[in-house]
């Protein structure tokens, strides 16, 4: 596959940059899932981005919704709405809210942020699909700290009861929620072989391996919905905000932003 190193090194660039022009936004979780939506969405997606509401699309939902910045990114890139809109990111007037807003920005399929609600939206997206006939998947990212939610398991339960076998579900694990470590918080256990137990097909993978990300999405399905365990670096690509909790909600002051972008810029001709 194409070697997506310059691309994943840039889009950390201009996540940064945005969330600091904003003044407000969530870095961690934003650069976790970088590989995740480069593979889903220049490997895997069958979309059009002159055409963002065409029916038999591929749906994407972004249930963490905070983690919209780099998907915003991939949006602008892909040709969905000029790059010059990304530097409006969380503006009052501006169509690229804080979390994703259907109803604003082109390529967004569902609006999301109160956690759980996004991936159960999404089942239900694709069991329209299996109902009218269409060959269309749904994919859905979810963060590890909002599998603490009931709705993630009331939809896994409803996914294997129904069938949905075209439909995926991702976790950016990475280990880090809001007030600290998931561990100590409220521990996923073995979370592939939870959902193994509801009855998904599961992979466990490299979060920032594009290549294996991309081939447990491409993998024939077995007629059951897919998890794919993506297991990622909070704060992924900066030094000083891998793995540490604060990096979860607030952004970087100006030399911070220096900073980072002068260590993204080393990994990038690296």
């Amino acid at each position: 596959m194409t070697d997506y190193q310059t691309k994943t090194t840039e889009i950390r660039k201009k996540v940064l940059k945005m969330l600091f022009q904003a003044g407000s936004g969530h870095p961690g979780g934003s650069l976790s899932c970088v590989e995740i939506l480069t593979a889903l969405y220049y490997n895997v997606m069958n979309i059009n981005p002159h055409d963002p509401q065409w029916d038999d699309r591929d749906r994407f939902v972004m249930s963490k919704g905070h983690g919209c910045p780099t998907l915003y990114v991939i949006l602008a890139d892909l040709g969905f709405f000029p790059e010059k809109d990304l530097w409006t990111l969380r503006k009052i007037s501006s169509d690229l809210q804080g979390h994703p807003d259907m109803h604003k920005t082109p390529g967004i399929d569902v609006s999301t942020g109160s956690l759980g609600q996004g991936v159960s939206i999404a089942l239900g997206m694709a069991l329209a699909a299996k109902y009218q006939e269409k060959d269309y998947k749904v994919y859905a990212l979810i963060g590890d700290g909002e599998c603490q939610e009931g709705l993630v398991w009331e939809m896994a339960m409803a996914a294997t009861n129904y069938r949905a076998d075209n439909f995926t579900v991702l976790l950016d694990h990475n280990g880090i929620q809001l007030d600290g470590p998931i561990e100590e918080i409220m521990s996923l256990g073995d979370i592939c072989r939870k959902f193994d137990a509801f009855g998904f097909q599961c992979f466990s993978v490299d979060g920032h391996d594009i290549d294996a990300i991309a081939e447990a999405l491409l993998a024939n399905s077995d007629g059951r919905p897919k998890f794919i365990e993506c297991r990622t670096v909070k704060g992924k690509g900066v030094s000083f905000m891998e793995n540490q909790t604060a990096w979860h909600g607030k952004v970087p002051d100006a030399k911070q932003l220096k900073k980072a972008l002068e260590e993204l810029e080393v990994q990038e001709n690296g």
